[in-house]
């Protein structure tokens, strides 16, 4: 029965349109904050060691304590700005742990594990919200908490983990504006709406332009978040056509196609103009690098627009180096090995150490969980089964965030060769769980669900036997792994018996 002053809306299309609306369940958010604080202990227990720069805190952390005193980077030794070519807002949330902390590893690395910690929080409440499952939520956050990359990175003062934080929360907002837009095309049939002759009604999509925002933001990190901006357009506007036909729109693809690129152009619109509050510090300052170019080379330099050009000056140098680098690094790797951890990072290595035995050994190694990223490739495969043979929306979704995450970088590895290290999948790590996630669901539970009251099939009760197992078996590597992902000093033979392949871990 529809409710009182409602019309009645068939129940396959109602099925079709189905949304979230259960997102505030108490035993979702305790699922949430256990598995949230078991990830921020992991992160920010022990976090000022070592007591020294590691990898790429030589730049980043310095960098963000000149910005703090001088508004942009500042290059000591010539005392005038530091050319970089990596956008500020990275800097700054690392500049805001070094107002809190001072110019401490503690000050510099807590931004990089609150951002770590919050990833987890956001992937949790992502997972729940495309799977409606509370076990399957509590799945994903677990291994996203217990990868040994995402917690290496979390514990860090690079640029990456920021990054995947606003990509996963862009994706985050890009679902609950699925969920919302449908959810609104099924009050409007319900409030009388007639696809044959009623006028189309009008939705403004809030968390589309919340979207916007968040991906102004994640490219005011690195400028690799717009590999994203394709895949996630595409899922917007095909989406929006899903929700039209389900609602019986005649015609869902070209009617409102124009309101969708629309509505996406104001979108990114918001894109650009947060991005470019990223730069504040190099506006409002005449100190930054390039800033007055067009001055300095005797070319007009009119008020805002003058700004505006030299900063484009600024991209295309940046742009020009980026393209160009090409540096063998002995850490460096290519695409097609990250997720067979081919060529971890060394962040921190230290052979002085005490531990008891008569040579210790002190690493930080960027690895991820090997038993959790070797399934990462059959989750792939699974995933693109399930999106072909059950044309399932999810699936889809994360092969976005995962084309987005990782073609990109298989392109300029053949196209141009450039310096590439494993840290740069980071972005595309959530969607990767998710891939797994997905799949384990898929073995715990039959294509068509079960029903309220429904008793489990021998195959479901095994599914989660192997589902289980599986967690367990990640839980008890990362356990293994962890001296070398926090730097514990340890006997060198029991740091070598972790160097599962050699000397490409080495």
């Amino acid at each position: 029965m529809a409710p009182f002053g409602k019309r009645r809306v068939p129940d396959v299309v109602r099925r079709r349109l189905s949304s979230l609306e259960n997102w505030l369940n108490p035993y979702s958010w305790l699922v949430t904050l256990v598995i949230t604080g078991l990830a921020a202990i992991l992160r920010l227990v022990g976090l000022s060691k070592p007591k020294v720069l590691v990898f790429d805190e030589v730049y980043y952390p310095t960098d963000a304590w000149d910005m703090l005193h001088h508004g942009v980077e500042w290059d000591e030794k010539t005392n005038g700005p530091a050319y970089v070519v990596h956008p500020p807002l990275g800097k700054w949330l690392i500049g805001l742990g070094e107002l809190v902390f001072g110019n401490t590893p503690l000050g510099w690395r807590v931004p990089a594990a609150i951002a770590g910690t919050l990833m987890v929080l956001i992937l949790i409440r992502v997972t729940y919200r495309l799977f409606r499952s509370i076990v399957l939520a509590g799945v994903a956050g677990l291994l996203i908490t217990l990868d040994g990359f995402q917690l290496v990175l979390s514990r860090t003062s690079l640029l990456d983990i920021f990054l995947g934080l606003f990509i996963l929360a862009t994706f985050a907002a890009l679902v609950i504006d699925r969920d919302a837009y449908r959810r609104r095309w099924l009050r409007a049939l319900e409030n009388g709406f007639d696809p044959e002759t009623s006028r189309l009604p009008h939705f403004v999509p809030w968390w589309l332009f919340a979207a916007g925002v968040l991906f102004g933001l994640a490219c005011g990190v690195k400028w690799s978040a717009l590999f994203f901006a394709p895949f996630f357009a595409a899922l917007v506007v095909a989406w929006r056509i899903g929700a039209r036909r389900s609602a019986g729109i005649r015609h869902p693809i070209t009617v409102r196609l124009f309101g969708d690129i629309g509505w996406l152009v104001a979108s990114f619109t918001l894109t650009v103009i947060f991005y470019l509050s990223t730069w504040i510090g190099w506006f409002v300052t005449n100190t930054g690098y390039f800033r007055h170019y067009r001055a300095q080379n005797g070319m007009s330099e009119p008020p805002i627009l003058g700004a505006l050009l030299n900063l484009a000056h600024y991209h295309q140098q940046a742009y020009t180096f980026h393209s160009g680098l090409t540096d063998k690094h002995p850490y460096q790797s290519w695409p097609w090995q990250w997720l067979l951890l081919g060529r971890p990072v060394a962040f921190h290595w230290n052979g002085n150490g005490t531990c008891g035995a008569s040579n210790c050994a002190t690493e930080i190694l960027l690895l991820g969980t090997p038993i959790l990223w070797w399934s990462f490739l059959p989750a792939i495969g699974a995933l693109i089964w399930f999106g072909i043979a059950r044309r399932d929306w999810r699936a889809w979704a994360i092969g976005a965030g995962l084309s987005g995450g990782l073609l990109p970088w298989f392109y300029y590895a053949v196209a141009d060769s450039r310096t590439m290290f494993s840290f740069y999948a980071l972005p595309a790590l959530p969607f990767l769980i998710l891939a797994v996630t997905y799949t384990l669901g898929a073995i715990m539970t039959p294509p068509g669900g079960i029903e309220a009251g429904e008793r489990k099939s021998d195959r479901q009760i095994v599914g989660t036997v192997i589902a289980g197992a599986f967690v367990a078996i990640v839980a008890l590597c990362f356990a293994y792994f962890y001296p070398i992902f926090v730097g514990e000093t340890i006997p060198y033979e029991s740091w070598q018996a972790r160097m599962w392949l050699g000397s490409r871990w080495i």
